[in-house]
């Protein structure tokens, strides 16, 4: 072990229960040695509190130095004399409301009390006043990297994004805004939190966005439930760590195989993608005329009058434009439908595609995104069934709608397609990057800008972006999955030479149709997941 390396224990809401806690650190220390600190998330105090009487008094030995939050609860506050911070008893100590401990290894902790109040804070709240006094001080600082550990006694909202669902709980109801700002600014190692009884320890996400900024340290989220409970949920963390002042930068940002893009967005991109969301409408395909239509406020339809998304011209992808052949389409839900794609280079070639007008994966509003996922899952599903795997691309260069092409591909072929996407790149003169598995296209390209986008069967993700000066193939999709080393066809790259009869290209719908409910939609997308799709009849 390092020199420099500090052990740390992390507990969650204590409520009352020292003896089981310090007990259970006592236990842990006679088996795996002295840890340094234990950091206490959550209530330190609870209803009961009779047994801190004895090492108040000194008793009872409180076994390694305490840190722990203010209260959250307004019953909780006669138990701290000093709002400010200071000793509790020996080995405790309350840290304040709000600020950056800084130990003499070096080691920052940044802590914020209390839950989110939106004008007051007092003892059990905090307001936007606290968080900027603690982000303002390295706001424009170019040499502050990061906090080691961020302590909060509340949840960071949408923490869950890009990462494992936790079963029975969602951090939209109970989570802050403010404290998802300020892991944001403050870029902790570690972010520690309370409260909800919940133990959930998140995939680490990245503090860089891939390809536009260099490779920064990633963030570990772990909540933790509270000391004693009875579904014997883990409250109680162990780890080591060097101070990130300590650390060679190469080390510093190592990225481990799980991370996964950062679940918070900047409030200055909050308020660009609330005006998206305000773009949002579906068609009731059983109109006939495909009518747009706003869903409003209590769960109420109402025409959609404002932000209006309009194509510059006729849009062949509107579903309720005329243009649409809808002889093509296959499935629609509430957001986004499937239809074969015209002249596809195989029968089942289909196109994901957002009901209303957006021009790219970029500037879709999230719930557009989210169907489209589920689309995908089901697709992949699907083929596998009939030996396939399935290529997914979109290139947002010289169209207007967002098309996601869906291509199936022998399943012997996967292993092959990353290497063909190279291939293909080189011999177009295109600089094609993958990035990494969990990344979010919207975090890496710019709103504006052109972009190659494509997710290959064993899971890789390939980027290119579209230079201004650079003549890029509109065909480059169909050309690599055309290729010898995939579908071997590449009499069929333009999608012109590859057009069928109206007659055909109804008997390939109505094909699709009945292999895709048979193979996928029963249990992908059934009614509890996606309530609103349904098959369309032609």
């Amino acid at each position: 072990m390092s020199s420099n390396q500090l052990r740390i224990l992390v507990s969650g809401d204590v409520e009352g229960q020292f003896d089981q806690l310090f007990s259970r650190v006592n236990n842990i220390q006679k088996k795996s040695g002295t840890f340094d600190m234990l950091i206490c998330v959550g209530e330190f105090f609870g209803e009961k509190n009779n047994e801190w009487e004895a090492y108040a008094s000194g008793k009872s030995k409180v076994p390694l130095p305490v840190l722990l939050l203010g209260p959250s609860n307004s019953e909780n506050v006669s138990h701290f004399k000093d709002v400010k911070g200071g000793e509790l008893c020996h080995n405790v100590t309350y840290l304040g409301k709000k600020g950056i401990y800084t130990g003499s290894s070096g080691l920052q902790i940044a802590y914020l009390s209390g839950k989110e109040s939106v004008i007051i804070s007092d003892e059990t709240s905090f307001n936007n006043v606290d968080i900027s006094a603690l982000t303002e001080p390295v706001k424009n600082d170019t040499k502050f990297k990061g906090v080691d550990i961020l302590i909060t006694s509340q949840w960071p909202k949408g923490v869950e994004k890009y990462g494992t669902a936790v079963e029975g709980f969602e951090s939209e109801s109970v989570g802050s805004e403010a404290i998802a700002q300020l892991s944001l600014a403050l870029r902790p190692r570690y972010h520690f939190c309370g409260l909800e009884g919940v133990h959930y320890e998140r995939q680490p996400y990245r503090n860089h966005k891939v390809l536009a900024e260099g490779a920064r340290h990633v963030t570990r989220f772990i909540a933790l439930a509270k000391v004693g409970n009875q579904k014997k949920s883990k409250y109680l963390y162990a780890f080591n760590v060097v101070p990130l002042c300590q650390m060679e930068q190469s080390e510093l940002v190592s990225q481990p195989q799980d991370v996964t893009e950062c679940p918070y967005k900047s409030k200055s991109f909050q308020g660009q993608q609330k005006d998206s969301m305000e773009q949002q409408f579906f068609y009731d395909m059983k109109s006939g005329g495909g009518e747009k239509r706003r869903q409003g406020e209590g769960g109420q339809d109402r025409q959609n009058k404002k932000h209006k998304p309009i194509p510059t011209g006729p849009c062949w992808f509107c579903l309720g434009s005329p243009e649409v052949e809808k002889h093509l389409v296959v499935s629609v839900g509430e957001q986004t439908y499937l239809a074969l794609a015209k002249g596809g280079l195989v029968p089942d070639h289909i196109l994901i595609l957002p009901i209303g007008h957006y021009q790219s994966s970029v500037t879709a509003p999230d719930e557009v995104m989210n169907e489209i996922d589920k689309f995908k899952k089901a697709l992949k599903k699907c083929f596998k069934k009939q030996g396939k795997a399935v290529v997914f691309f979109e290139r947002n260069f010289k169209t207007q709608h967002l098309q996601i092409q869906a291509v199936p591909v022998p399943a012997d072929s996967a292993q092959e397609v990353k290497d063909m996407f190279t291939e293909c790149a080189e011999a177009e003169g295109i600089e094609i990057n993958e990035i990494p598995v969990h990344s979010d296209i919207k975090q890496i390209v710019q709103m504006g800008v052109p972009y190659f986008y494509a997710e290959l069967p064993l899971g890789e993700k390939m980027y290119c972006r579209i230079q201004a000066s650079q003549k890029f193939p509109l065909q480059f999709g169909r050309e690599v999955v055309a290729s010898p080393g995939i579908l071997n066809m590449p009499e069929r790259v333009d999608w012109k030479v590859c057009s069928v009869s109206k007659a055909q290209e109804q008997t390939h719908a109505a094909d699709f149709k009945t292999m895709f409910k048979k193979n996928s939609a029963d249990d992908i997308l059934a009614e509890d997941k996606f309530p609103s799709m349904q098959r369309v009849n032609t």
